[in-house]
């Protein structure tokens, strides 16, 4: 938002080392509680032209009175619509997980809608789902699949009823467009580190026995691909345990379905590659020194060469492989991606790249673990930029009277890049501050 020329003038933060980070970036300290803060007896939030943010999606009441805002009552989403009830920003942008639009969740998404109808907002009923992969490296996008859904809403001042209101879904096309996913490159997009640290060597590498485990299944798959080639690689998740001659497969009664359906296959599959596998199993002991996670593969990396040419997570479920392309959404620190190639894990600051934060955004000194769940938590930068830009061209008859908002929005760069490559708000000592973006006059709400 400070890319598209916004000043925050107000954010809110529960999380006290969250809260530290914020402001050593940004120098603003963010407000705690926010149920605190914006409520029926309060209202501490200043005026505002756009409020950004996000709230965990609790159940709402299914009592079926069709209240709307009433109804979303002691979830974080009513404090949010109470501070538009009263300040009304002329535009809004929520975001949340990609169930939120689930159908376990469809009541909470109608409460949502109706709701933002109900305050006056011009506001699609039809999830946004967006994420960073799918946008092109010229619109600020990034190698991570991480789908997200965003819920834009722009104050409409007519009189119209807009709970019958449905207006078209945001066109991202012009950020998407003549971009194949497939296309990106962790070492050229990110990019990668090239430099690595004594002490993030220490941290980042692989330790002896995640050595072992991926050139054991390693072995594997050379040993499949060379024999009869990528495609006779499963698509199912292979259990070493379950390596059993299919003639001596007894599957227990009352085993689920799903389970049993991969207790057939992965007997097949060791049944007909007899002859090769055995050798390999007494090699590596049919690997019980692993783990048990570490006994299953799950190989998503179509024709990559071997284990080593792609990048893996290390899952409850196993190893998974993918194509070295885009990374699956950052989580936490036990499922950071292994960069085969690297033999590491990614870094801290390669793991802030894909969010698309700019390489000048301090953590300070705290914990790693705090550092690599706040990325978790975050929301990818170009999204947002990108999202705000297709909202303000959907909703230009709206926002005809503001020209603050539209001209410093439309005149931004195409990405979000340029603007914070040249920009710096961090804020402490040894941090040199480089020159901020003039004349910001979007005001802004962080919630």
């Amino acid at each position: 938002m400070n890319a598209l020329g916004g000043e925050c003038v107000y954010a809110s933060e529960i999380d006290t080392h969250a809260s530290k980070i914020y402001q050593r970036n940004w120098g603003l300290k963010p407000e705690g509680d926010i149920t605190l803060a914006a409520n029926d007896q309060n209202m501490d939030v200043p005026d505002h032209d756009i409020l950004v943010g996000g709230f965990p999606c609790q159940p709402f009441s299914k009592s079926g009175k069709q209240l709307g805002m009433e109804e979303s009552r002691g979830t974080l989403f009513w404090n949010i619509a109470k501070i538009i009830e009263i300040r009304k920003p002329r535009m809004v942008l929520l975001e949340n997980v990609r169930n939120i639009a689930g159908p376990r969740h469809e009541h909470e998404w109608d409460v949502i809608i109706r709701t933002l109808r109900t305050l006056g907002y011009r506001v699609s009923s039809t999830p946004l789902v967006v994420s960073p992969h799918k946008i092109s490296p010229s619109h600020g996008g990034r190698p991570q699949s991480r789908e997200r859904v965003l819920i834009a809403a722009t104050l409409d001042n007519s009189q119209r009823n807009h709970l019958a209101v449905e207006p078209e879904p945001l066109d991202l096309s012009h950020a998407m467009e003549n971009w194949n996913p497939q296309q990106w490159n962790l070492k050229k997009h990110l990019p990668l580190e090239t430099k690595i640290s004594a002490i993030e060597k220490s941290k980042l590498y692989l330790s002896e026995n995640e050595l072992t485990w991926i050139e054991a299944w390693n072995e594997f798959v050379l040993l499949i691909v060379e024999s009869h080639g990528h495609e006779e690689l499963p698509g199912f998740p292979i259990w070493a345990d379950e390596f059993i001659d299919l003639k001596k497969l007894r599957i227990p009664k009352g085993t689920p379905e799903w389970k049993a359906n991969f207790l057939r296959k992965n007997s097949q599959f060791y049944s007909k590659h007899k002859k090769k596998l055995d050798p390999w199993l007494k090699k590596w002991d049919s690997l019980q020194t692993f783990p048990p996670s570490r006994r299953k593969l799950e190989w998503q990396a179509q024709d990559a060469k071997d284990l080593w040419s792609t990048i893996m997570h290390f899952r409850p479920s196993g190893i998974r492989a993918k194509k070295p392309t885009y990374v699956p959404a950052l989580v936490a620190i036990t499922q950071t991606t292994v960069l085969g190639s690297q033999k590491r894990r990614l870094s801290i600051r390669e793991a802030a790249r894909l969010q698309g934060f700019p390489d000048w955004f301090d953590f300070m000194d705290q914990q790693e673990s705090l550092t690599y769940k706040q990325l978790g938590n975050a929301v990818n930068v170009s999204v947002i930029y990108n999202v705000l830009k297709a909202q303000v061209v959907r909703d230009l008859d709206l926002l005809k009277d503001v020209p603050t908002i539209t001209k410093t929005i439309l005149g931004s760069p195409n990405s979000p890049d340029e603007m914070l490559n040249q920009q710096s708000k961090v804020f402490g000592t040894g941090v040199s501050k480089k020159t901020t973006q003039k004349g910001a006059a979007l005001k802004l709400a962080d919630i």
